[in-house]
């Protein structure tokens, strides 16, 4: 049997899938991989990031995803365990391993740091927040959610 422990600190939840020495009350199914866990809490939360620890540009993800008054499920996972992370797109973009942070929103990896400012900036993060009813409406969008630019 495998435990899952939680740490939180500043928002962070900090997974541990070792194998423990013996059967605790946070023991899980042995049986569930560390992949098949991950793709549990991607399909469980609608904004979740997939860091290591002491990332800062994990950091930078939580601060402009709450600019925008979203806060996303961060877990933190070791080296091991970031290479169980799905693959990105099969357009050839890179694996969220090779990103670590990567932010998934509604189940579909976004991407690194990078891939997230892009989205925003192009102004389609926040009709995708909507779109996975994490945000409802936000200010300087209009009722279809394109960003209003002041002439």
């Amino acid at each position: 049997m495998q435990r899952l422990r939680r740490r939180c600190s500043n928002d962070v939840v900090r997974l541990d899938l070792t194998t423990p020495p013996n059967s605790s009350s946070l023991s899980i199914d042995g049986a569930e991989s560390t992949e098949t866990r991950i793709q549990r809490l991607i399909s469980e939360h609608p904004v979740i990031i997939f860091s290591r620890s002491s990332c800062c540009m994990c950091h930078v993800m939580k601060k402009l995803l709450a600019t925008i008054g979203v806060h996303p499920t961060v877990i933190e996972l070791d080296d091991h365990e970031i290479s169980a992370l799905p693959p990105a797109a099969e357009d050839g973009s890179p694996s969220p391993s090779s990103l670590a942070p990567a932010v998934f929103i509604g189940g579909t990896c976004v991407g690194g740091l990078e891939s997230l400012v892009a989205l925003h900036l192009s102004g389609h993060l926040v009709p995708k927040l909507v779109e996975v009813g994490v945000l409802a409406f936000s200010p300087g969008y209009d009722n279809n959610n394109n960003p209003i630019i002041s002439s």
